[in-house]
C-alpha cells in the first residue's frame, strides 16, 4: 500500500508498505480522506515537540470499513472517522472522562503512524459510524472538535466578547463554535487573506489585523473592557504572552496552542485581573459527536473551509505548497 512518510524535518517520502493485518478488536479501514492540519505542518518543518522521525503523518481522516469483528457494531462498507487519540483507560486522567489527556495517551500520526497512507487497523473504540455526512465532512469533525472542546472548557456564554488570535483552522474553529453559543465574536491575525475570509464564511462582529493601533482598536469593540475569553491558536510564543493584554477583568484565557517554548507573563497583572488561565488538548467524544451533529445539521461552513484538495501520490512533492501563504489554503483535503 502507498505511504508517505516524513524521515525528517523537511524531507517527504512515497513508499510501499504491507497492507496492515487487522488484530482481534480492531477495525480494519481502506482510508479515504485525509485533513492537513497544523500539526502535520510543524511536524513537517520540525517544530512539533511531541514526536520522534520517521512519522507516518495523519490524524485528520474518515474511510471505509475493510474488515471487522463479527460481533462489531460497524459492517464492512461504513463510511466511519477516527478519534485519533489513542487513551489507556485506566489513568487518572481517563478516569475523569479526560481521554484526551491520557497520560499514556498515543495520538496518531503523533506519537504512532497516521493516516498518509491508504489502510490502518485501528482499535474499534476509536472508530465511529459516520452519520449522516460525507466522506469530506467526517475527515473535518477532528479539527473543528478541537475548537469545540476548547469553547466547551471555557463555558462562552451568549452576548459575552470574544476573541480569537490566530485564524488558522483550529481559530477559525473556535470562533464558529463560539459563535454557535451566541457569543459576540473577534478574529485577530497578520494575514489579511485570512481575516476576509473570516468576515465572509464566519459569523464574527470584527476582524482586526495585528499591527500599530490593533491593541486600540480591541479596546475600541469592547469599551475598553477587553474580552470575557480570549482563545490563543497561533502557535506562536510570543503571541500567547501578548495575549494576556486582552483578557477582560474576571476573564479567561484559553491556550489552544502548544509550543516548545517557555512562556511569561506578568503575575501582577494576572491576580490584579483574577484572570483564569487554562490550556485546552485534543477533544472528547463529546466533542466529536456535537461536531458530527452541527455537520448534519448545517452550521458549519464546511464546504469553504476545504480549499485544497490533493492526491496521496502527489503529497510528497506537492506538500511544500501548502506552507505558502500565497496558497490562501485553509483547509486542505488528501484523497486517498
Amino acid at each position: 500500500m502507498l505511504t508517505v512518510i516524513c524521515n525528517e524535518p523537511g524531507s517527504l517520502t512515497a513508499i510501499e508498505r504491507d497492507k496492515p493485518l487487522r488484530q482481534t478488536g480492531e477495525v480494519l479501514i481502506r482510508v479515504k480522506r485525509v485533513g492537513v492540519c497544523g500539526t502535520d505542518l510543524h511536524i513537517f518543518t520540525g517544530n512539533q515537540p511531541y514526536l520522534d522521525y520517521p512519522r507516518v503523518m495523519g490524524h485528520e481522516f474518515s474511510g471505509v470499513v475493510e474488515d471487522a469483528d463479527s460481533d462489531s457494531k460497524l459492517a464492512v462498507g461504513d463510511v466511519v472517522y477516527v478519534m485519533p487519540y489513542l487513551s489507556c483507560g485506566t489513568c487518572i486522567a481517563c478516569r475523569q472522562g479526560k481521554t484526551n489527556c491520557c497520560t499514556r495517551i498515543q495520538v496518531l500520526g503523533v506519537h504512532c503512524d497516521g493516516a498518509f497512507t491508504e489502510y490502518l487497523s485501528i482499535p474499534q473504540a476509536f472508530v465511529h459510524k459516520a452519520e449522516g455526512v460525507s466522506l469530506d465532512q467526517a475527515a473535518m469533525i477532528e479539527f473543528l472538535s478541537i475548537g469545540a472542546h476548547a469553547v466547551r472548557r471555557s463555558n462562552v456564554q451568549a452576548d459575552k466578547q470574544v476573541l480569537v488570535v490566530g485564524t488558522g483552522p483550529i481559530g477559525m474553529a473556535a470562533a464558529i463554535f463560539a459563535s454557535l453559543r451566541g457569543a459576540k465574536v473577534t478574529v485577530l491575525d497578520t494575514r489579511e487573506d485570512r481575516l476576509a475570509f473570516c468576515s465572509q464564511h464566519l459569523n464574527i462582529q470584527a476582524a482586526v489585523q495585528i499591527g500599530e493601533g490593533d491593541k486600540q482598536a480591541l479596546a475600541d469593540l469592547t469599551g475598553d473592557d477587553f474580552f470575557d475569553v480570549v482563545f490563543d491558536a497561533t502557535g506562536n510564543a510570543r503571541a500567547m504572552e501578548r495575549g494576556f493584554e486582552f483578557i477582560a477583568h474576571g476573564g479567561t484565557y484559553v491556550m489552544i496552542s502548544v509550543v516548545r517554548d517557555s512562556i511569561t507573563f506578568s503575575d501582577p497583572e494576572f491576580h490584579k485581573r483574577e484572570a483564569t488561565l487554562m490550556g485546552s488538548r485534543n477533544a472528547t467524544k463529546e466533542d466529536f459527536h456535537y461536531v458530527e451533529e452541527c455537520l448534519r445539521n448545517g452550521l458549519i461552513p464546511d464546504a469553504a473551509l476545504n480549499t485544497h484538495r490533493l492526491t496521496l501520490k502527489d503529497v510528497a512533492e506537492s506538500f511544500t505548497t501548502l506552507l505558502d501563504p500565497k496558497q490562501g489554503v485553509v483547509k486542505a483535503i488528501i484523497e486517498c
